[in-house]
């Protein structure tokens, strides 16, 4: 949840914890604080309860002291409330180490209650979980005289999940780091060396990083980089190159890093797409090893939470009909409880933009223990998800800071849509021109929702003059049904008013008790042409909320004039074969819910109570 940062080089420590804070924002903004060890060699720390900023606009009227060592942190509050005291970092040894933590150490309680009972002259200042792990390290490097095996011999004895990091005035240009469940990436320079829980908190001063194992601890001087398991065993960390640059985690302009982010739709698709075909065949080098693995799966389940769940539900629709593979789709923090049945023959894929989310990241270990084929669909490189995944799909969205996720989904469904054509031709169930067919028409999404981002102002100017609703419904079937509940997702996270997404069926069996004159009700409508197309079914759905006083918000195929005489705004969408209306159609709803928040004067880019990395359970 939260963001952290550490630095070893030259002497502009504060410079670089506040760079790399400010792209790692995102993953928690309750407070945030620094602490360097300055070129006098004393530890000094700063922080404050609230955004980023007060802590910048602090230090720019009362100067910290550089130097060459020091860690930085935002917080998403776990444990206490988001305060000045329960800010990182937290102090231990007399004030002279300073600890930062991402994550939750489920037995702080006993720990703490141990630490007090053999030093009962410990103070604590805050109500964190984090603060008894600060004291731990603190009075373990009186015995070791070493940060690395200070934080070593406390890391044994902590259950949860957690990134620690370390440092102590008495041993300046070292900073330690130790994760368990939880993010932690090395940035690798040329005379300085970075830590951060994802690459954005160190991408504008080197693209080389390295990702840290489970259970494994890190020490990082300005030019050396010692990695080892927790008991001590050195451990081989493989490089990768970030493909991205700082530039693409900064506005550029736009108004927020959402509306950033829905620009480049049509890019995060086409980079998606890019070099994953031959020949009109789909070629997925990353799974070209586990074909014949592939060929052999009976069943397939899919993991998720939130958007990723619904990006899942569309992989469903799409696997199915072109695979003929049976799928089932879960929710990740729900899937292990059940004692869910496994085998060898069970492919289990899991989705998560950040490679991190915690309950994910379980799931998938719970499903390797049981014998299943894993393949996570990831946006991050070096994500702990994806290293653990025996292959993994990787998006190429590109960073996406805004905390509600939209270009990550449209990237997520088309690196679904490919696995499906790319599993459809292992097992031959698609005749090969059909398939060339479906590649061709999921090549062209990326220009044909450029055309849909166009009508960006109209859906404007919806959402201001219905800035005031109080609830919002959302109605699809079929692939339009991910697409509501999506909708409706977003309309929650960023305008904090009631929105609920329904199958259009499912409204006669209870929902349609909801309608009432002026409720605003947004409907999916699928293309009316196709053998077997549901759209006279959701035509009628629209006619039965209109009679009883409903306004109706459509988004609908161009051309579609059966359902302009009960529409009361109808946004439009190119003509797309069903399966790849979704991609299209859940544009406009983004745009709305952003828009609606904007109207409302609310921050679109980091809801209220919400992180964009959840690596807690």
């Amino acid at each position: 949840m939260c963001g952290i940062v550490g630095y070893v080089g030259t002497d502009h420590s504060v410079e670089v914890l506040l760079g790399g804070l400010r792209r790692l924002e995102y993953r928690g903004y309750d407070s945030a604080g620094v602490a360097v060890i300055g070129i006098d060699g004393a530890l000094r720390t700063r922080k404050h309860a609230g955004k980023l900023q007060i802590l910048v606009d602090d230090l720019d009227e009362t100067a910290m002291p550089n130097g060459s060592t020091g860690i930085g942190h935002t917080r998403w509050a776990t444990h206490g409330g988001p305060t000045d005291e329960n800010a990182h970092p937290h102090l231990g040894d007399g004030g002279k180490l300073a600890l930062i933590h991402n994550g939750i150490i489920e037995n702080f309680a006993e720990l703490k209650a141990e630490l007090l009972a053999d030093h009962p002259e410990t103070v604590f200042t805050s109500e964190t979980d984090s603060e008894v792990a600060a004291h731990l390290v603190g009075y373990a490097f009186r015995e070791t005289h070493d940060v690395t095996e200070a934080l070593r011999s406390v890391v044994a004895k902590l259950h949860g999940a957690f990134t620690l990091l370390a440092m102590h005035q008495d041993q300046p240009g070292t900073v330690v780091g130790a994760r368990r469940n939880s993010p932690l990436v090395i940035g690798l320079g040329d005379g300085e060396n970075f830590l951060g829980s994802d690459v954005a908190a160190f991408v504008e001063h080197t693209r080389r990083a390295m990702a840290i194992g489970q259970d494994q601890l890190v020490t990082i001087t300005a030019d050396s980089i010692t990695v080892t398991d927790f008991d001590g065993n050195p451990v081989d960390s493989e490089e990768f190159e970030i493909t991205w640059d700082a530039a693409a985690a900064e506005k550029g302009g736009w108004s927020s890093f959402m509306a950033k982010e829905i620009s480049e739709e049509p890019e995060a698709i086409a980079n998606t797409l890019l070099g994953r075909s031959v020949d009109g065949e789909v070629r997925l080098p990353e799974l070209e090893d586990d074909d014949e693995r592939l060929a052999g799966i009976e069943r397939i389940v899919i993991l998720g939470c939130g958007t990723a769940s619904y990006s899942g539900m569309l992989g469903k629709y799409a696997i199915e009909k072109w695979a003929r593979i049976p799928v089932e789709v879960e929710l990740s923090h729900e899937f292990r409880y059940r004692d869910p049945v496994l085998d060898a023959k069970t492919l289990v894929i899991s989705i998560s933009q950040s490679g991190e989310t915690m309950d994910t990241l379980m799931a998938v270990q719970y499903a390797k223990k049981a014998g299943a084929h894993t393949i996570s669909v990831c946006n991050t490189q070096g994500a702990t998800i994806a290293r653990e995944s025996d292959a993994v799909i990787y998006t190429h969205a590109g960073p996406e800071v805004a905390v509600a996720s939209t270009k990550a989904f449209v990237a997520q469904v088309a690196a679904l849509y490919l696995f499906g054509l790319h599993l459809a031709r292992v097992r031959g169930t698609l005749d090969p021109a059909e398939s060339a067919g479906l590649l061709e028409e999921l090549k062209a999404v990326p220009e044909q929702l450029a055309t849909v981002l166009e009508q960006h102002d109209r859906i404007r100017e919806l959402a201001h003059w219905m800035a005031d609703s109080r609830a919002v419904l959302f109605l699809g079937r079929h692939v339009g049904f991910p697409v509501a509940l999506e909708g409706a997702l977003k309309l929650k996270e960023l305008a904090y008013i009631h929105a609920e997404g329904f199958a259009a069926a499912e409204l006669k069996h209870g929902p349609i008790a909801l309608i009432e004159p002026g409720q605003p009700v947004f409907v999916i409508v699928p293309s009316p042409r196709g053998k077997g197309s549901l759209h006279p079914k959701v035509v009628s759905n629209i006619q039965e909320i209109k009679a009883r006083g409903a306004r109706v918000l459509v988004i609908a195929e161009a051309g579609d004039a059966a359902v302009l005489p009960y529409a009361d705004e109808v946004f439009t969408i190119p003509l797309a074969s069903t399966m790849f209306e979704p991609m299209l159609a859940v544009a406009p709803l983004q745009i709305f819910a952003m828009e609606l928040a904007a109207a409302k004067g609310l921050d679109v880019d980091q809801p209220r109570n919400l992180a964009k990395s959840v690596t807690v359970e």
